[in-house]
């Protein structure tokens, strides 16, 4: 039933593999891959007042009613949860689809059996709604699009997320926006919504996931969400009775970290900035790169003038290290590269990278 997602298989045990690593995206800093009982961020952090739960504490980061909230075993869990709430009643069901994109919100939505259209974010990878919306059709139920933009890193605002909602909704179809990248903002950056990033979170036809996993860099917890109007919220928990549960422990920490985000949103903002930095010199250093580094963004979408993604993801592995190939989000000219480690092992990564480009180039 579900197509293989060719990304997870190729990326499955790499970054624990390599000597330097710029193929992981979260914010993980200088975590080893090993799992702990108790990840040290959260080692000297306190656990809230009786009676909070993860429902609450993220309807509050949201600006929503916590029953508008359901708690997910990750935001790839919610995502899946997502598209099959917003498929389950169309007759021909079809999702519409940024691209270049992240392959499991295109390989998912099939598993479920949905047809997958898809439609171009242009070379900037601005979102574009005029162009997104010329893409709907009848049988559009469900619009997936990624803040930052997974692969570019581009940020979108939430008066442009609003405007694609109703164009959506014209078509009786929903928004789905993945916003696991949306709190990499600068500090000068930082806006009113979820972890200073910008959310569609509350915005009418809008359905919004997101995790404590690239951020945060807490993977280890499993730990998700997604928020939308309560309507959907009831269809999505039906759904999610089909899946397996967040685990006790994970929901433990997981308020622990919610409850201190503030004071763990200052260390990563810190660890976000040094790596955004080290990765706009690099692309400004390297005359055969090219690309955009949108502000604030440890990740970026990047280019060889003279070889596609593959031979420079190739070139770039015989000297140990990973960067993740383009094809995987539709663009095989080009490679994901991003820096989630500490800032001094990233700058001995792309000085590798950067040696590498040069002589292809």
């Amino acid at each position: 039933m579900f197509p293989p997602i060719d990304y997870l298989e190729w990326i499955a045990g790499r970054p624990e593999a390599a000597l330097y690593d710029l193929g992981s995206s979260d914010l993980r800093g200088d975590r080893e891959f090993e799992p702990v009982a108790v990840p040290p961020s959260l080692a000297d952090l306190p656990d809230p007042p009786a009676g909070v739960s993860v429902e609450t504490l993220v309807a509050t980061e949201y600006g929503v009613h916590p029953e508008q909230v359901l708690v997910t075993a990750g935001a790839s869990q919610a995502n899946v949860i997502a598209a099959a709430t917003a498929i389950e009643d169309c007759e021909a069901p079809t999702v519409l689809v940024e691209k270049p994109g992240y392959e499991p919100l295109v390989r998912t939505p099939q598993g479920l059996g949905a047809t997958v259209e898809r439609f171009l974010r242009p070379d900037a990878h601005e979102l574009d709604v005029d162009r997104a919306a010329n893409a709907m059709t009848g049988e559009t139920c469900l619009v997936t699009v990624t803040n930052r933009h997974n692969p570019s890193g581009r940020l979108t605002d939430r008066e442009t997320l609003a405007e694609l909602a109703a164009r959506a909704g014209e078509h009786d179809a929903r928004l789905l926006v993945d916003e696991v990248y949306a709190p990499y903002v600068a500090d000068d950056d930082r806006r009113d919504g979820a972890f200073g990033g910008p959310t569609a979170a509350g915005v009418e036809n809008a359905v919004v996931t997101g995790s404590l996993t690239k951020f945060f860099g807490l993977g280890d917890l499993r730990l998700g969400w997604l928020v939308a109007d309560r309507e959907f919220v009831e269809a999505a928990r039906r759904v999610a009775f089909h899946l397996p549960s967040v685990a006790g422990t994970s929901r433990a920490l997981a308020m622990r970290a919610l409850y201190g985000a503030e004071a763990l949103a200052e260390r990563k903002r810190d660890l976000l900035a040094a790596n955004a930095r080290l990765l706009a010199e690099f692309v400004e250093a390297s005359p055969a790169v090219s690309g955009t580094v949108p502000s604030g963004s440890s990740f970026a979408f990047l280019g060889h003038e003279l070889v596609d993604g593959d031979e420079l993801v190739t070139a770039a592995g015989d000297e140990g290290v990973l960067v993740v190939p383009g094809r995987f989000f539709g663009d095989p000219q080009r490679v994901r590269v991003s820096l989630g480690h500490a800032p001094e092992e990233m700058e001995t990564a792309l000085a590798t990278l950067a040696a590498v480009a040069a002589r292809l180039g």
